[in-house]
């Protein structure tokens, strides 16, 4: 570790010192920015030095005192642009001579824009996509953050993601090895749980990393999705209020508060949101090998409070240190009923009771320190995260009619935390390239403690107490990347690697279970071509890994019905995946198309084991396993487009074959008297060929209203265990706009024909065939409001200085 700390700083500190321009530039500019109708200085105002081709040569941000100089600006005539939200920009032309190399502009005053000004806090009516060199972005307009409640409900509307229905699980390209971060952050939440607790109203851009570059993690086959949030950095007090119900059998609550306050050297933030949540869930479940009838009822009825609070301090020009933390409440509840009918056997039929209890607490605390140095995007940042996770479960699980098991309770607690510390060096050496370097610990530990006061199998197949289980995994991985990009007329390219040395331990019961120690190299590659404004063409290359989630090493039995158990698998090892997109997006006047294509081979495949219960032939154990290498291949399109001004449209088509690999058992004799001896286990191969398609539409009726219609058709998908029927649902909604754009009343028909419901059939390991519906035929009736703006802004900047002269404290 020690090595590793001074290879940072030697790679630090080296690159710092070797890309200093050699080269001294002779001519110096000074001046300073004021407000023209306030006669303030405006601090932090951006000046830029361009050439007579637009092409950025330097610049730099005004001091406190709304000040300036910029230096080593070349021979020659050159453009001084100074902008600043809220107002017009200011441009003028310099000429660089010998005997003239200090140019002062004198005192710039800056006139308030006022159409400006009401447009910077108001969010688009309609989403963007664009793609860029590692990422698509979806710029979220008001069609999306008004399509639902929460992060959840706006997901299926985005190209190559997915939300299953019944779970809550993220997906993309049909893979549920996603990571998902808020604000770059990873969070020590469950991702169901996360998407359902940030509201929609406050999600500014939703980036899709589908190939990232070595910069960035290596962790999810399909990729990354970070999820932006609004923080208003303007000058002044602004915010936006939302509020919603979504009914259908159980009312269901949402609400958000985004506040920000800036002045002077400190920018302070805040985002508070409110989820009160109740769903019905039923299932039914149909075997024919005894022929029998599982009838499956639940209510989920949770409660959330999110609270992030931040603040932002300009040391000055150049520096910034930023600190926020992340409080997250979370309390859940569910009772249900698993109810078994043996039709020829009534005497069989068993039911069980289930209950359970979830509390959880989870903190994250993040320090930032950023040094922006004379050039432009040259910078130098250090950023430390420390994420607590804190959950305790209680179930409680009743049997009647025939089951042989007791009544029980089980009581799980998990305590789990993290810690990233991480360095990244930004250097533009030149108008055409550009370097990027960084370093990263991230060290992870966590604790289970299990306890039942119940009674299971053992391997002879006896009843007996159920033993307390303590896991502990300890997951330390440091790492260090580099990438080096360039641009040469139409074309661009990067080319990076990230090297990671990683250290697991697993222990049960305080007894050493696993150990893997492992040194992998990340590379990645891009290279795009632009012939003119309009086309775009990209290549790109990168590896991944899918380190074994906590779920999937846990030992503990993760869940139990009648018929099943599912458990983790210690032994688990990670799987590597080499992935290769190619991409053209073509842009036109009144909208874009972007096409790919993309291929995946997966090595060492972490998939699904589904074995025969030896206790109980007529349970199944749902586990892990590594495989062999598989590989995954689609394509995918996508468009925005607006054909008339009173309509606009989103569409994507998305069509994928993946080949995967699995062990299962079976009973060579399918008949209702099958034996142990009659159990086949083999490694199943399944080839699956699926698609999705979905399309958005917006029309303006009015100024001030506009409606929308969003419809999915998802494909049948083939699995290990079992291959899923069609699912398609429409969604219609209605905005309208009040109070002078600042509030916005919104009206949603989900799933109108009420046809979203997961449906099933296999034969693995046992014929059988079922289908899950949660409420998805919903009514949502919101509200948002944005408040705060160039007026306010102007009077709380003239108050300021009365407080000031009078001793008074102002707003904080």
């Amino acid at each position: 570790m020690k090595n590793i700390f001074l290879l940072i700083t030697f790679i630090t500190f080296g690159t710092l010192h070797a890309f200093v321009d050699p080269t001294e530039k002779p001519g110096n500019i000074y001046g300073s920015v004021t407000d023209k109708v306030l006669n303030e200085p405006l601090p932090y105002v951006t000046v830029v030095v361009k050439d007579l081709n637009g092409e950025i040569i330097t610049g730099a941000v005004t001091d406190d005192a709304g000040k300036f100089e910029i230096h080593k600006i070349p021979e020659g005539k050159s453009q001084v642009i100074i902008q600043y939200i809220g107002y017009k920009v200011f441009t003028t032309e310099i000429n660089i001579t010998k005997g003239n190399e200090d140019i002062y502009l004198g005192n710039i005053l800056l006139e308030e824009d006022i159409a400006s000004l009401d447009e910077v806090n108001i969010v688009a009516e309609r989403s963007t996509i664009e793609q860029r060199l590692d990422k698509k972005v979806i710029n979220v307009g008001k069609d999306l953050s008004t399509a639902g409640p929460t992060a959840s409900d706006i997901m299926n509307n985005l190209p190559t993601v997915s939300i299953d229905q019944q779970t809550g699980e993220l997906s993309m390209r049909g893979n549920g090895n996603v990571r998902v971060m808020v604000d770059g952050k990873l969070s020590n939440i469950p991702v169901a749980q996360l998407l359902k607790q940030i509201p929609s109203s406050s999600i500014k851009q939703i980036e899709l990393i589908t190939n990232p570059s070595a910069k960035y993690n290596p962790e999810g086959m399909s990729g990354l999705i970070n999820i932006i949030l609004h923080k208003n950095v303007n000058v002044g007090f602004n915010g936006n209020a939302s509020v919603g119900l979504t009914y259908r059998e159980n009312a269901k609550f949402n609400a958000g508060l985004d506040m920000n306050y800036r002045n002077g050297k400190f920018n302070f933030y805040a985002n508070l949101s409110n989820n009160v949540s109740k769903n019905e869930n039923d299932g039914l479940i149909t075997r024919s090998l005894n022929n029998s009838k599982e009838v499956i009822h639940f209510l989920d009825d949770s409660k959330s409070n999110l609270f992030k609070v931040g603040m932002d301090y300009y040391l000055n020009d150049k520096n910034t240190i930023s600190f926020f933390t992340n409080q997250n409440l979370y309390e859940g509840k569910g009772d249900g009923s698993s109810t078994i009918f043996y039709l020829d056997q009534p005497s069989l039929n068993q039911q069980q009771l289930f209950y359970f209890a979830n509390e959880n607490v989870s903190s994250q605390y993040n320090f930032d320190y950023k040094v922006n140095f004379e050039k432009a995007d040259h910078s130098l940042e250090l950023e430390a995260d420390y994420n607590i996770f804190s959950n305790e479960t209680i179930g409680k699980y009743k049997f009647r009619g025939a089951s042989p098991l007791e009544n029980f309770s089980d009581n799980d607690e998990t305590d789990r935390n993290q810690l990233t510390v991480n360095l990244d060096y930004v250097n533009p050496i030149s108008e055409s390239i550009k370097i990027e370097a960084g370093a990263e610990a991230r060290l992870f530990e966590t604790t289970i403690d299990y306890a039942s006061n119940g009674k299971s199998y053992n391997a002879n197949g006896e009843l007996t107490d159920t033993p307390s289980t303590r896991f502990e995994y300890v997951r330390d991985i440091y790492s260090l990347y580099a990438t080096f990009g360039k641009t040469y007329e139409k074309w661009s390219y990067q080319l990076g690697a990230r090297v990671e040395n990683v250290s697991v331990k697993a222990d049960t019961n305080k007894v050493r279970a696993f150990t893997n120690d492992y040194f992998q190299v990340y590379p990645s590659a891009f290279v795009t071509y632009s012939p003119s404004e309009k086309n775009q063409y990209q290549l790109s290359y990168s590896r991944r890994v899918d380190r074994p989630g906590l779920d999937q090493v846990n030992p503990i039995r993760e869940f139990s019905t009648p018929l099943i158990s599912s458990f983790g698998n210690i032994n688990l090892e990670p799987q590597f995946t080499n992935s290769i997109e190619a991409n053209y997006t073509r842009n036109f006047e009144v909208g874009s198309f972007t096409g790919g294509l993309f291929y995946r081979l997966v090595d060492n495949e972490i998939n699904r084991a589904i074995l025969v219960d030896r206790t109980n032939l007529d349970r199944s154990i749902l586990t892990f396993q590594n495989f062999s290498s598989t590989d995954l291949y689609g394509i995918e399109l996508s468009s925005n487009y607006k054909p008339a001004k009173w309509w606009s449209f989103n569409t994507s088509f998305e069509l994928y074959k993946q080949t995967q690999k699995g062990i299962t058992e079976t009973f060579e004799n399918a008949t209702g008297t099958a034996t142990e001896d009659d159990i086949i286990t083999q490694v199943v191969e399944t080839d699956n060929v699926a698609w999705n398609v979905r399309m958005s539409n917006n029309f303006t009726v009015t100024k001030n209203l506009t409606l929308s219609a969003f419809g999915l058709y998802r494909a049948k998908n083939k699995g290990i265990q079992f291959e899923s029927e069609p699912l398609y649902f429409v969604n219609l909604g209605a905005r309208y706009s009040l109070w002078e754009g600042r509030g916005t009343f919104s009206v949603n028909y989900n799933d109108v024909f009420n046809s979203m419901k997961f449906a099933f059939s296999g034969n693995t390991p046992y014929p059988q065939s079922g289908e899950f519906k949660n409420e998805s035929n919903t009514i949502y009736v919101g509200l948002a409001y944005r408040f705060g703006g160039s007026n306010y802004r102007a009077k709380s900047r003239k108050n300021r200085d009365d407080n000031t002269s009078s001793g008074g404290g102002g707003i904080f």
